[in-house]
């Protein structure tokens, strides 16, 4: 089957290359960059999501679209993250409805809801991200689903996925939490921060996406979930594997939620934004993230997060991590 997959050259998108290929599937990647090499089965075109006429040339001729683009930022306003995160997707459907593609499968967020008055969980049920105090990548999520739903008005067949914090092999991109475990892993974490969230195998999200775009229900969100992980804990077990000093202790999340106010300025003046109320939000509030739905409709089963934190520092190490392709056969 021929699919089509935006953002591909990303941290998601590498991995859902490798599964559908693997999986036998013809792939047009775009993106605004490209990789030098390429692998069989996969054409990578130059496409702009903000352009209707270069999506509609990208998605020609294929029966699913992977929407993967988005800007990630922790600013509260940012107009360009703003349009992409948004209108990008409301081209990118009307585009795959004017070709004829036969679904979308759309990659929101779990920032789509707001974990800050979600009551300690979070489910499909749960509160959005409306509060205009809230990050513009939290508010621009889900605005992206409300334009995404004007188009399934229209007739587009659509499916949304929402994943947690993303992380596990393969990583090219250096993200930030895979990156806080490869310091632990080299005993450069001598102290950690408290708190904990729900992290999932990108592996795992791509597999969701595949089983939401053979099993989904049209309109539907799922949340794509793992474990909660406590973030002392797992960047202890990181060190662990890794043979190297463990992480002596975790500053507790109300003594960091005390500080942020102090903390926050001077985090920025040092052009860091680790210390933010933006970047801790999910580790303060620390939500639980049911899963059900997406394993009860499409089969959706996350591996254990020791499994992912080996073989994540099995790639950093530089050895082969493989697709686990069986799960979802």
């Amino acid at each position: 089957m021929k699919v089509a997959v935006t953002g591909a050259a990303g941290f998601l998108g590498t991995n859902l290359l490798r599964l559908l290929t693997d999986r036998g599937h013809e792939v047009t990647a775009i993106d605004r960059v490209r990789p030098t090499t390429s692998e069989p089965g996969i054409t990578w075109v130059t496409g702009d999501v903000l352009d209707p006429a270069s999506m509609r040339e990208c998605l020609q001729g294929a029966e699913i679209v992977y929407h993967l683009v988005a800007m990630i930022t922790l600013e509260h306003k940012n107009d360009i993250a703003w349009r992409v995160n948004t209108e990008g997707v409301r081209i990118v459907a009307e585009a795959a409805l004017e070709v004829g593609v036969r679904r979308m499968v759309h990659t929101s967020s779990i920032h789509a809801f707001n974990q800050y008055s979600c009551g300690g969980t979070i489910n499909e049920r749960a509160p959005r991200s409306i509060d205009p105090d809230l990050p513009v990548y939290d508010r621009s999520k889900w605005q992206g689903e409300i334009e995404l739903r004007k188009v399934i008005d229209k007739g587009l067949d659509a499916v949304i996925c929402n994943p947690t914090g993303v992380y596990g092999p393969v990583d090219n991109s250096d993200s930030r939490i895979n990156v806080t475990l490869w310091d632990s892993a080299r005993g450069r974490t001598p102290i950690m921060i408290g708190g904990g969230f729900d992290l999932v195998d990108v592996r795992d999200v791509a597999m969701g996406l595949v089983l939401a775009g053979e099993r989904g229900k049209t309109g539907e969100n799922y949340l794509l979930g793992g474990h909660f992980v406590n973030m002392l804990e797992i960047t202890r077990k990181a060190a662990e594997i890794n043979g190297r000093f463990k992480p002596a202790f975790a500053i507790p999340p109300k003594v960091i939620a005390a500080c942020l106010p102090v903390l926050e300025p001077v985090s920025r003046a040092l052009g860091s934004d680790r210390l933010t109320k933006a970047s801790m939000g999910a580790l303060l509030s620390a939500p639980i993230v049911e899963h059900t739905k997406a394993t009860t409709e499409l089969g959706y089963r996350p591996r254990p997060s020791e499994e992912t934190v080996r073989d994540l520092i099995a790639f950093y190490n530089g050895r082969t991590v493989k697709v686990d392709t069986q799960k979802i056969a």
